[in-house]
């Protein structure tokens, strides 16, 4: 019997561990989600976090899992960086690798919890390749999320940044575009006005993919249950309230 996994595991043990799981099954599965295979033994994320735990955070070891080249190790080298020893560097390293929009989120959420955010955003918008420009993106949606204790202000500042790639028709670009756009609108009544107004804007337009990105963040963005949870004015309200403060005045 294989010995357990525990934090002194080395890379290739850990690699062994995986290949031991390996189900075609689940990797066809994946597949159906896009989900490239090419490189996957079908394992679960769910089953990859229990692994995660097993073996705890290694950074050294985290860069030998990413050289592999397999899903899984790619995914655990994610799961048990330490965020405050990851450095930009090592992030464009690994972006330079990205050829899954899975990693990619993943990636995104990891950047974020390192503080790289700031540094990494504005670059990786600007680069062509299809999933680093995703990247960029994710990370964006996610601040909007996760990033609670920071200011309206630094999220509507990716809005021009989401306006100038919106005509990007790439599917995994423009899907992260309207995620960010969507995801904004929805963290604060400050932010859901100027989300809105650029969604409109871009459902307006005569470009099919940011006309794609502004009707589905329209379509969000104007939902019920979107304007109760973030306390602002229902559609007929708004339309409704210029006339009943001109006959206050």
């Amino acid at each position: 019997m294989a010995p357990e996994l525990s934090n002194a595991s080395s890379a290739v043990e850990i690699v062994v561990h995986l290949q031991g799981l390996r189900s075609a099954m689940t990797a066809a599965e994946m597949a159906r989600f896009g989900i490239r295979t090419e490189s996957a033994l079908g394992i679960s994320n769910p089953d990859l976090r229990k692994v995660a735990r097993q073996i705890g955070g290694d950074g050294a070891r985290a860069q030998a899992l990413w050289e592999t080249g397999i899903r899984e190790a790619r995914i655990l080298a994610l799961y048990t960086t330490e965020p405050n020893r990851l450095t930009a560097d090592t992030a464009r390293h690994w972006a330079a690798d990205f050829d899954s929009w899975e990693i990619v989120d993943a990636a995104a959420d990891l950047f974020l919890k390192a503080e790289l955010g700031a540094e990494l955003i504005p670059e990786f918008a600007e680069d062509e390749r299809e999933f680093v420009r995703r990247a960029a993106f994710a990370m964006i949606a996610g601040a909007a999320v996760h990033l609670k204790k920071e200011p309206d202000a630094t999220l509507l500042g990716f809005l021009p940044l989401i306006e100038r790639h919106a005509a990007d028709g790439r599917n995994f670009v423009k899907k992260a575009v309207n995620w960010a756009l969507r995801n904004i609108g929805k963290r604060s009544p400050a932010c859901h006005g100027p989300a809105l107004a650029l969604a409109e804007a871009l459902a307006a337009s005569q470009d099919k993919t940011q006309r794609w990105i502004g009707k589905d963040a329209v379509r969000e963005l104007t939902a019920e249950r979107t304007l109760a949870r973030i306390g602002g004015p229902r559609r007929d309200q708004a339309a409704e309230e210029p006339d009943s403060l001109s006959s206050t005045r």
